[in-house]
């Protein structure tokens, strides 16, 4: 396989420390090798900044959340103009990641290598910012203290109001995911451009979903000043898989003018992770948080979950869209109260005007006049539309190799297909059959 890196080597930055000063500096306070020395660390790192601003920096953390070290990740990954990688830290110590970046366009695909967060001094010249995530020693192996440098308060708050302010610009879909290590964040470009058109549901349901979404985020929410409503809404999606859940969530991402957000339940998630999302909306808002696969909630913070949705200040500015396949597993207590999801819409099985208008809009014609395509959609009762973008890929592979495709067959073959998966049986022959050892 070949390799493309996508960011070519910079020139060399300094190191703050290396490790060769350290023994020196160890051989001079009795002979103990002292590299990750934090205090030595912060005093260079001081140095450094008064140097460049000419004037004493202060020192900040950020109270339980991590969004704007989320920012800077995705400035490094973006190469964002007005940030300046200006020394690493520890010469023995990494400090350069590399990730494969899958993009629309696989030409342009490949290895991505950009600096990391962790062992680097990162500042905003702007602002007079900076940003080291220092690596310190500890029992079990190397930790990270996390420390934001700023000239003054104001300073920092210009910054943060620029951050803020980029952030809700940004056309990309933010990503959650509970994982082992915690919840993690990325900012990534929708794949493939899906419009409103694209989504093929009954058309009084899109219209009512569309409606709701367009008026929540027009006039900054007048609306809901004029009426007396509560400037936050929710829906719940549920039907069988294939349907178009998917489709609607990505097409509102691409023509909704706000931050989307997407977060996929695992069994990892918590009640951190859960106070961690909402507030990460909160500053977002107003927002689309878009929950999938509701139904996959641990049971240990389901009563968590209920409890955050019923907050006053949660979903202010929100627009929950929850989505599952199994509507039958969700907690009823989801919908029995108002302020948690305030209407459930069942995305069914397409029809036949429904199955005809998606085969005709994905390409049918390329292998069958209007009346064949009229016909396959009368056949392909109890399709979803997953599987009838599967019978357009058959279609176009016998016609690849075959010369023609015979759409009738294929709509048979997986008819018998679907039977096999509904019933389980199989063995289509001779159920006699064993198998064993002789």
């Amino acid at each position: 396989m070949n390799i493309v890196f996508k960011n070519e080597p910079k020139t060399e930055t300094p190191f703050i420390v290396r490790s060769a000063d350290a023994k020196d500096r160890g051989a001079a306070i009795g002979g103990r090798h002292n590299y990750f020395n934090y205090v030595a660390m912060m005093e260079r790192i001081m140095v450094n900044l008064t140097e460049r601003w000419d004037a004493e920096p202060k020192l900040y953390y950020q109270d339980e959340n991590n969004d704007v070290w989320d920012a800077l990740c995705e400035d490094i990954r973006s190469g964002y103009e007005g940030l300046r990688h200006v020394a690493s830290l520890y010469d023995l110590v990494e400090t350069s990641q590399f990730q494969f970046e899958s993009e629309p366009d696989r030409r342009l695909s490949g290895y991505e290598i950009r600096p990391s967060a962790r062992n680097n001094l990162f500042v905003y010249d702007k602002f007079r910012v900076a940003f080291a995530r220092i690596p310190r020693e500890t029992q079990y192996g190397l930790g990270n203290e996390d420390i934001i440098f700023a000239e003054n308060d104001e300073g920092l708050g210009a910054f943060l109001a620029d951050m803020r302010k980029r952030q809700l610009e940004c056309r990309k879909l933010i990503l959650f995911s509970d994982t082992r290590d915690g919840l993690e964040q990325e900012r990534m470009n929708p794949k493939g451009e899906v419009t409103r058109d694209d989504v093929f549901m009954e058309e009084s349901l899109k219209t009512q979903i569309y409606r709701s979404l367009d008026e929540f985020f027009s006039n900054e929410g007048l609306f809901f000043q004029e009426y007396g409503i509560p400037y936050k809404r929710g829906i719940l999606l549920y039907g069988k898989p294939g349907n178009g859940k998917t489709t609607l969530v990505r097409s509102i991402s691409a023509t909704v003018d706000a931050p989307v957000a997407y977060w996929q339940i695992t069994e990892y998630t918590n009640s951190e992770s859960i106070a961690e999302v909402f507030a990460a909306a909160a500053r977002m808002a107003p927002m689309v948080l878009v929950i999938e696969d509701l139904d996959s909630m641990p049971e240990s913070c389901r009563s968590y979950f209920l409890n955050t949705l019923d907050g006053a200040a949660s979903k202010e500015g929100v627009f929950l869209i929850g989505t599952t396949n199994y509507p039958e597993k969700i907690d009823p207590a989801l919908m029995n109260r108002a302020g948690r999801f305030d209407r459930a819409y069942e995305v069914k099985l397409p029809d036949e005007r429904l199955r005809l208008a998606y085969l005709t809009r994905k390409g049918l014609g390329r292998f069958a006049a209007e009346d064949q395509i009229a016909d396959i959609a009368r056949r392909t009762e109890g399709f979803t539309f997953a599987q009838l973008g599967e019978l357009y890929v058959s279609a176009a592979l016998q016609r690849q190799y075959e010369g023609e495709a015979d759409l009738e067959r294929l709509v048979e073959e997986m008819k018998s297909d679907y039977a096999k998966s509904r019933s389980g049986d199989w063995m289509a022959a001779d159920k006699s059959r064993s198998m064993g050892f002789l």
